[in-house]
């Protein structure tokens, strides 16, 4: 075992660790181990006689691409080998339990997104889940049978992180594998010797002029950029604080529950538009703390698989930021090109169905309709009042902005060289002003109504001698007077035969009002699929399934019975004309000795589903389904009360998913942007010996290869 002798002292000296780009100790502390050591032979021509787990003997067969393992006769042993392909780092592929996260956890979340400004159903779901939680935290502690981890399921985390550090390691070893055992030297010939000289002053040339870029021209072209850079952070700031800046009305959530959360509404929270450009902003302001941040990444081993995630998280941004563009410049074109026909369609649009159309429904609701016999006096009066602001809306705002339409269209088609985004979010905005006397006339109906119900309900209670404690919540009897009685009997009567008139109004602009939302809800899930689509992650995984995790998957490919030994193996390998009856016969002959089980397991990476990948729209999409389409809001417009629309807080709150809760300022910018160039230390001292050089080489690193 000479061979095996001199790899451990190879081992325990260090050469096989020679030119290590980075501190081998890294790589012993991710994997758990204080060092390396031979865990056997493949092929060795003397075989041990006793089988030692430490000194594994492993033979290949030839024409089968599985390994065996060399147990002795009569060792009646179960073997199980674990066949898996190593990920390459470099390619950032990696195994782990734990599926890879494409949003930043929940304490790192952006301020104002998700979870700032909850509404009343998104408060009654979060109080449902810590319930939840705390019901399954108590169901612990009354669970009999626990399952126990073994010592194999606890050393499974160790295993993969050893063999995510597999691929890096046996390059580094079989590069310094020369170094091991007797060397022989020869001198160069003198044709060797040409070559080395002519290309030694080619690299000599070449990396002279190299250094002097690098000396003098780059340091200040990398300062006029962070100077640009920390720039575009003070304005961006500056913006910001103005988009978050407390408006100075209050906003109520529901008119029942009497809460208003004050100094909470920003600018942001109001527009589209401003909620856009903070969003886009944020962006912009993180993406140099990102950028620093996979910087480091080149500062040690590409098997500390630690920034994986915020590199997909970056550069789906990016590709997302300019997807968003290019669409942009295409949709403003066309816009810019047709502002006057699409303004004249706008106009139509709008006079047809806010004006006209609204004009044409309210009188053919003050007539007859579908037969329907209601009260003339009240639908002149409700008629007559909704015209009088019809009108007046047509007279004022929209005699202002119909004019200016081909300026808006225009504007908005310049905007477009933002992003597509823009113009949505833009249009978003247009629509809630232009269609704000839909919403008031809502507002207006849906209060008559709900007035109206509540004193049909209570002279119900009167008319059946009851009445509703507050105090208690709750119906009790009450004595009342015989004109009390009467009184009550009257109103009931007369408010129940207007009920109907009231209700063919609220229903109007109830539905209005429903499709107005319906149509914002649509803009905010374009404006959510272009900001947050996770369009680099499908990408990777269709191209390269590997960089995304979700876990690891043990598949048992067959089970085999080894009954023959390594020399018989490899006669067999050797001789492949022996007869079927001569195996036989070898097999049959060797019944007597010990029968070792071999199992083969591969171990694969299981990649992250696409539920796993859409969870958040997923999210999303119950956020939606719960605030709309929930017992209690359906009740709420049943019975007039007011029904807030889903919070810009809660739409965006994907988008915003990726960005962390507090902003780095601006000299923590300054500083990571000054990190990521200084060269990487160790324990305080460079990790290359040669100091300076190795800032030049960083930048030089692609070069060289080339040179050499």
């Amino acid at each position: 075992m000479p061979q095996v002798r001199s790899v451990e002292s190879a081992l325990r000296m260090g050469t096989l660790f020679r030119n290590s780009p980075y501190p081998v100790a890294r790589i012993f502390q991710l994997c758990d181990q204080p060092q390396m050591h031979v865990l056997g032979t493949l092929n060795h021509p003397d075989p041990p006689e006793i089988f030692d787990p430490l000194k594994i003997c492993a033979f290949t067969i030839p024409g089968s691409r599985r390994p065996s393992i060399f147990c002795p006769p009569g060792a009646e042993l179960t073997v199980q080998i674990v066949l898996f392909d190593p990920p390459n780092p470099t390619q950032m592929q990696y195994m782990s339990l734990e599926p890879i996260s494409l949003a930043l956890g929940r304490e790192y979340l952006a301020v104002g997104a998700p979870d700032s400004t909850l509404d009343e159903n998104g408060m009654q779901g979060e109080k449902e889940r810590e319930r939840v939680a705390e019901l399954v935290a108590k169901l612990r502690f009354h669970t009999v049978i626990r399952h126990v981890p073994t010592e194999k399921e606890l050393a499974l985390p160790a295993i993969l992180r050893q063999i995510n550090c597999s691929q890096e390691v046996a390059e580094l070893l079989q590069k310094n594998t020369p170094l091991v055992g007797p060397r022989r030297k020869r001198s160069l010939s003198v044709s060797e010797r040409v070559v080395e000289s002519a290309q030694s002053l080619y690299t000599f040339a070449a990396w002279s002029l190299w250094t002097l870029f690098m000396a003098y021209a780059f340091p200040t072209l990398l300062n006029i950029f962070k100077i640009a850079i920390i720039g575009h952070r003070i304005v961006a700031e500056g913006l910001l604080r103005l988009l978050e800046l407390p408006l100075p009305f209050q906003r109520l959530q529901s008119i029942e529950s009497r809460r208003a959360t004050k100094g909470t509404l920003a600018l942001k929270d109001v527009s589209a538009c401003c909620q856009q450009v903070h969003l886009r902003l944020q962006q912009f302001s993180y993406y140099p703390t990102q950028y620093s941040l996979l910087r480091r990444r080149k500062a040690t081993w590409s098997s500390f698989p630690t920034t994986n995630s915020d590199y997909i998280r970056f550069y789906n941004s990016l590709w997302l930021v300019a997807n968003d563009v290019i669409i942009g410049i295409a949709l403003g074109s066309f816009i810019s090109d047709n502002a006057q026909a699409t303004s004249q369609l706008i106009g139509g649009v709008l006079n047809e169905y806010t004006i006209e159309g609204l004009k044409r429904m309210i009188r053919w609701l003050m007539s007859y309709p579908g037969g329907l016999k209601l009260n003339t006096e009240l639908t002149t009066f409700l008629g007559e009042l909704f015209l009088w602001v019809i009108e007046y809306w047509a007279s004022t705002i929209v005699v202002l902005i119909v004019p200016r339409l081909p300026t808006v269209v225009y504007v908005v088609g310049c905007s477009s060289f933002a992003g597509a985004t823009m113009p949505i979010a833009i249009f978003s905005d247009l629509l809630s002003l232009l269609t704000m006397h839909i919403y008031s006339f809502y507002v207006a109906s849906a209060r008559i109504f709900n007035w109206q119900l509540t004193i049909i309900v209570s002279l119900f209670h009167l008319f059946r001698g009851k009445k509703r404690n507050v105090l208690r919540n709750r119906i009790d009897n009450c004595d009342y007077d015989l004109d009390q009685l009467l009184l009550g009997t009257i109103l009931f009567t007369l408010l129940f035969f207007l009920l109907p008139t009231v209700v063919v109004f609220y229903l109007t602009f109830a539905s209005a009002r429903m499709a107005i939302i319906s149509l914002k809800a649509t803009l905010d899930t374009c404006l959510a699929c272009l900001n947050h689509f996770p369009l680099f992650a499908l990408m990777l995984r269709i191209k390269d399934s590997k960089r995304l995790p979700g876990g690891v998957h043990f598949q048992l490919l067959d089970a085999e019975q080894t009954r023959v030994s390594y020399q018989e193996e490899t006669e067999r390998g050797d001789d492949q004309d022996d007869s079927v009856g001569n195996t036989e016969e070898e097999e049959e002959g060797g019944e007597d000795n010990g029968t070792t089980s071999v199992a083969y397991i591969r171990l694969s990476s299981t990649p992250l589903s696409l539920n796993q990948i859409f969870e958040q729209y997923f999210q999303l999409w119950a956020r939606i389904r719960r605030h709309y389409l929930s017992p209690t809001v359906v009740f709420r417009l049943l019975t007039g009360r007011f029904v807030p629309p889903l919070g810009r807080s809660q739409m965006y709150g994907l988008q915003y998913s990726v960005l962390p809760r507090q902003r780095a300022t601006i000299a923590e910018v300054w500083k990571s942007l000054s990190e990521s160039e200084s060269p990487s230390t160790t324990n305080g001292t460079p990790a290359n010996p040669r100091g300076q050089k190795m800032y030049l080489g960083n930048y030089g690193r692609a070069i060289g290869k080339q040179w050499k």
